[in-house]
C-alpha cells in the first residue's frame, strides 16, 4: 500500500466486485466522517465536486462531465453541479484518496449488487463511487408525491453493480420491510430505499399548513418489501435550528431593529402617498 490507514478504532473494510476486483476502504471519524479508499494503479474513484480532502501523490484529479450520469437541465435549474470529480491513480504503485462529508454526516457504504442494482436516495446523498455506478436525478411527476421544497420531487437514483458511498445525518437506522409491512417516516428523514418499496405521501393537517411549512406535517408511508435507510438529523432540520438560534436572540436584544422596520414602512407609505398626490 502507498500509506497505512490512519490510527482509528474503525477497522478497514474490503470490497470485492463481481469482477473479483478487491478495493480496501476505511471510514474515519464519528460525525463528520471521511472515507479513505485505496486504489491500485489505473483504478479510479468518481466523487461529487468539493468532496476531496486528501490524496497521495500518484492520484490525478480531474473535473469532468460524465454523460452516463444523465445530468442536465434539472440539476442546473436547482443549483446542482452537472460535473463530477474523477480521481485516477496514474502511478506505478498503490495510492489512496480521502473524501469527506460536506457537513455533519455519516458515510454509508452501499454495495448496489446486494440491493438489486438500484437505490433511490435523497438529493445530494451521493458522495463517491467505485466501479459500475451511475447517478441520475429523477423527477417524480405524480401529483400525490409533490410537496413543498425541491426534496419532495427531486430524487437521486443510483444504478449499477458497483460500490457507492452515500451521506446521512445523525444516527442511521436500517429497516427491512416485509411484504405488506407499512412504515410511516418523516419525508426529510428518508436517506435511501430500494425501488421495490411503495411510497405514498400523507399530509398531517390542512394543505395550507403544509404549504407554509411546519414540522412533521408531511410523512411518507412506506410499504414493503424492501429496505429503507432512515436518518435522525436531516441537514435542513439542523440548518433551521442553527438559523433560529442565530437570528432570534439578535432580534430580541436589538430593539432598534423594530424601529428601523417601522421607519422603513413609514417612508414607503410617504413615498406612495406623495406619488399619488403628484399624479393627480
Amino acid at each position: 500500500m502507498a500509506a497505512p490507514f490512519f490510527s482509528t478504532p474503525f477497522q478497514p473494510y474490503v470490497y470485492q466486485s463481481l469482477q473479483d476486483s478487491v478495493i480496501p476502504f476505511q471510514i474515519l471519524g464519528g460525525e463528520a466522517q471521511v472515507v479513505q479508499i485505496m486504489l491500485k494503479p489505473q483504478e479510479k474513484v468518481i466523487a461529487r465536486p468539493g468532496s476531496m480532502c486528501f490524496m497521495s501523490g500518484s492520484i490525478e484529479m480531474e473535473n469532468v462531465y460524465l454523460p452516463e450520469n444523465e445530468v442536465g437541465m434539472w440539476q442546473w435549474l436547482f443549483g446542482k453541479s452537472v460535473t463530477s470529480v474523477v480521481l485516477h491513480n496514474l502511478g506505478p504503485t498503490d495510492g489512496f484518496v480521502g473524501l469527506a462529508a460536506p457537513s455533519l454526516a455519516r458515510i454509508l457504504p452501499i454495495d448496489l449488487a446486494v440491493f438489486g442494482g438500484e437505490l433511490l436516495c435523497q438529493p445530494d446523498a451521493f458522495l463517491c463511487s467505485v466501479n459500475d455506478v451511475k447517478v441520475n436525478n429523477t423527477v417524480d411527476h405524480r401529483a400525490r408525491n409533490v410537496i413543498a421544497g425541491v426534496e419532495g420531487f427531486l430524487r437521486q437514483k443510483l444504478t449499477g453493480q458497483g460500490l457507492a458511498f452515500i451521506l446521512a445525518g445523525g444516527s442511521v437506522v436500517q429497516k427491512n420491510l416485509e411484504v405488506g409491512e407499512a412504515l410511516s417516516v418523516d419525508v426529510s428523514c428518508i436517506v435511501a430505499l430500494t425501488s421495490s418499496v411503495n411510497v405514498q405521501i400523507k399530509y398531517n393537517g390542512p394543505m395550507r399548513r403544509a404549504v407554509f411549512g411546519g414540522d412533521n406535517l408531511v410523512t411518507a408511508v412506506l410499504t414493503g418489501p424492501g429496505i429503507v435507510f432512515i436518518q435522525s438529523l436531516p441537514f435542513h432540520r439542523l440548518s433551521q435550528r442553527i438559523a433560529r438560534a442565530v437570528t432570534s436572540p439578535n432580534m430580541r436584544e436589538n430593539p432598534k431593529f423594530f424601529v428601523q422596520i417601522a421607519i422603513f414602512f413609514f417612508l414607503a407609505y410617504v413615498v406612495i402617498v406623495s406619488s399619488l398626490i403628484l399624479t393627480e
